[in-house]
């Protein structure tokens, strides 16, 4: 498993480097969703999980219809369609934010094994391959939303924020 890291850490900010050694990622696909279940999300990107990789993870648990995705050096190739919906953010424990986004999606990613596919994603799907792709290009849910929203969550990002320094600082005298 791994520790999500929260707003503040350089690591949310930046666009993550795309997967070129394929037959590392079982292991850390596997820690991925672990972490993603242990915080009862529904994705979760690797920088999230301080990897700077183009990877991701979604489990919908829809009861009727699971759906279960790995991507890999994902790319959004088409969108149409809006719509609005209540997002929130496991590197933004608490918060939740109404966000605008297509409703429509065409993908292209690798599979585990490196094999290149396009596919076209509806609703939540759509939304939360979305959320992760804001995630490995350095953008959160809270660049979405209007300024004047921003500043009603400013004093939860400053929290949020402070708390992850002084996480790092734990960490670097653990080690």
């Amino acid at each position: 498993m791994y520790e999500i890291v929260h707003y503040g850490d350089p690591i949310l900010r930046k666009v993550c480097k795309p997967v070129r050694n394929f037959e590392i990622l079982p292991a850390i696909v596997e820690g991925l969703f672990e972490t993603m279940y242990e915080a009862e999300g529904i994705g979760l990107a690797a920088n999230q999980a301080g990897l700077d990789m183009n990877l991701f993870v979604i489990d919908l648990n829809l009861e009727d219809h699971p759906e279960i995705y790995i991507f890999v050096n994902g790319k959004i190739i088409d969108s149409r369609g809006k719509s609005t919906f209540d997002e929130g953010c496991l590197s933004l424990p608490e918060i939740r934010l109404e966000v605008k986004r297509p409703e429509f999606i065409t993908f292209r990613y690798q599979d585990l094994n490196g094999q290149e596919k396009i596919q076209e994603f509806e609703g939540l799907a759509a939304r939360a391959i979305q959320h992760e792709m804001d995630h490995l290009n350095g953008v959160l849910i809270i660049d979405r939303i209007p300024s004047t929203q921003r500043l009603i969550i400013q004093k939860d990002l400053k929290s949020i924020e402070k708390s992850a320094k002084s996480l790092k600082r734990e960490k670097v005298i653990l080690l």
